[in-house]
């Protein structure tokens, strides 16, 4: 739900989240088949990267291109782990430093800034607030 709400907000709010040209041809990783299907999956995966960020401190492009990555399918042979693309992640990343929502932390990768860690927790907890609205027996939960 997260995500979900984050790619929307993205999309409407954040002008320097935008797609590249080029990103409606790209597949994103040599394992899979074929482009996303999903036409507002740029910010979908910049919901994503963001929430990894926030997570599991601070990250780098290696680290999250094995996160994407996925099984390879080598025909009549067995198939094999590979890395997703670095390019998206890295130009994602890009955005989200342009936006002021990530930054470089030394040689370690990058990291959410405060501002990006306030617009996650406020997301959240506006989560909350609706699912203890829709669903009251969750309360205890």
């Amino acid at each position: 739900m997260l995500i979900e709400r984050l790619s929307g907000y993205f999309k409407e709010n954040v002008g320097d989240l935008q797609p590249p040209e080029w990103s409606g041809y790209v597949k994103t990783g040599s394992h899979v088949e074929r482009i996303p299907q999903n036409p507002d999956w740029w910010y979908v995966r910049s919901a994503s990267i963001i929430r990894k960020l926030y997570m599991n401190g601070p990250v780098g492009v290696s680290r999250l291109r094995k996160e994407y990555g996925g099984r390879k399918r080598r025909g009549v042979r067995p198939a094999h782990f590979a890395k997703a693309g670095g390019n998206i992640i890295r130009t994602i990343l890009q955005q989200l430093e342009q936006a002021g929502l990530a930054q470089k932390k030394g040689v370690k990768g990058r990291t959410v800034t405060g501002k990006g860690r306030s617009l996650l927790d406020a997301m959240s907890t506006q989560i909350k607030r609706d699912l203890d609205r829709e669903r009251p027996e969750l309360k205890d939960y």
